[in-house]
């Protein structure tokens, strides 16, 4: 028996956790039977080989959502799927539109990754404006809309105009078998092979939202006390300038970045504290995955996630956003705490099994 034909509309492959997630969703889909296309603006990124072979890999070949609109069209009008699913504000609504051109009778769902007030909020161009214009047209003309966390779901029924049932939260797949194999690998960095310092982590792309240059203040406070390292994995477009606030405080010495890690779960492993010091997110995986490998944890209560993930700060620090002071307080109450919770307790509920079962409810492959 034929499985149900499904397209999943991406611009890459590139190294981010909505890409990482909705890869490992097609990976899971076609194990089930589905007949999975990945339909790629630019096939590139680390997480291509990654991607269950029995996947079928289409590139576009173009660099933008605009110009991928009608090589979209052309290949929903050409494939005929059953269901289209999309993730990303930009690309559901290349996807959305690409649909509607296309006349297609395909099943539709946006996955929308990130809180849109606080998005408004940090980007301000006439891009994000644009963008924002067309989500609110395009979004209600799909059959469901996927929020990856409930502060996500609640944020979108404000911005958007569609029945609240249609918009359905269903958190990203983090855990599995290999992520907990993955994390008893020897770590690549040196700092991590060894007990004499301790190590706090973090990881994500080197950008604004991300807010590492907080992390980079609260940690030269908590390393005029003691001895620490500070280890940011990732890369991006304030590498020099994260660097320089380092050399400026006096800490370059023991900050490291080291570049972007596929597979940063060894280093998770071996890290006394796992940072997530992001002024927005939408479910952030790498608080997740941390907890999976058993990290201490301390975040931001950023819109949205983390309060949700850690459950009010049951299972790891919550601090405000920006906060230098509270931020190196709970990195030190990390380091000291002799009974810390075991996280991976908590992480459980964000498998890769039930992030599939839900992507397949939304459309309806059940």
């Amino acid at each position: 028996m034929v499985g149900p034909r499904v397209s999943i509309f991406l611009p890459s492959l590139a190294g981010g956790g909505a890409e990482r997630s909705i890869a490992t969703v097609a990976s899971g889909l076609a194990a089930r039977g589905a007949q999975v296309s990945l339909v790629l603006a630019s096939a590139h990124g680390p997480y291509i080989e990654a991607v269950n072979p029995a996947v079928k890999v289409v590139e576009l070949g173009v660099p933008s959502m605009l110009r991928a609109l009608p090589r979209l069209v052309r290949h929903l009008r050409n494939a005929q799927p059953d269901a289209l699913l999309a993730a990303m504000s930009h690309a559901n609504v290349a996807a959305a539109l690409a649909h509607r051109l296309a006349r297609s009778r395909a099943r539709l769902v946006l996955s929308e990754r990130v809180h849109v007030t606080s998005m408004l909020s940090e980007y301000r161009g006439a891009s994000m404006r644009a963008t924002y214009a067309l989500m609110r047209w395009t979004y209600p003309w799909a059959d469901q809309v996927v929020a990856v966390s409930d502060g996500v779901a609640i944020d979108l029924r404000r911005h958007i105009d569609m029945a609240p049932e249609r918009i359905v939260r269903i958190y990203n797949p983090v855990v599995d078998e290999p992520l907990r194999i993955q994390a008893q690998a020897t770590p690549a960095h040196d700092w991590l092979n060894s007990a004499e310092v301790p190590v706090v982590l973090a990881a994500g792309r080197l950008i604004a939202q991300k807010d590492f240059a907080t992390l980079i203040d609260a940690f030269a406070l908590v390393r005029r006390k003691r001895p620490v390292r500070l280890l940011i994995l990732g890369e991006g477009e304030l590498r020099e300038s994260l660097l320089a606030r380092a050399a400026r405080l006096g800490v370059a010495d023991d900050v490291s970045l080291p570049g972007f890690d596929s597979d940063p779960f060894a280093a998770m492993r071996a890290s006394q504290v796992f940072v997530l010091s992001s002024r927005f997110e939408g479910l952030p995986g790498v608080l997740i995955q941390a907890m999976a490998c058993g990290a201490r944890v301390v975040s931001t209560d950023c819109p949205s996630g983390p309060r949700e993930i850690l459950e009010g700060g049951r299972w790891g620090a919550l601090v405000p956003v920006g906060d230098v002071a509270a931020l190196s307080c709970a990195i030190e109450a990390a380091l000291d705490d002799p009974a810390p919770p075991d996280v991976r307790e908590r992480a459980e509920a964000f498998t890769v099994e039930s992030a599939v079962d839900g992507y397949a409810r939304a459309l309806a492959l059940d």
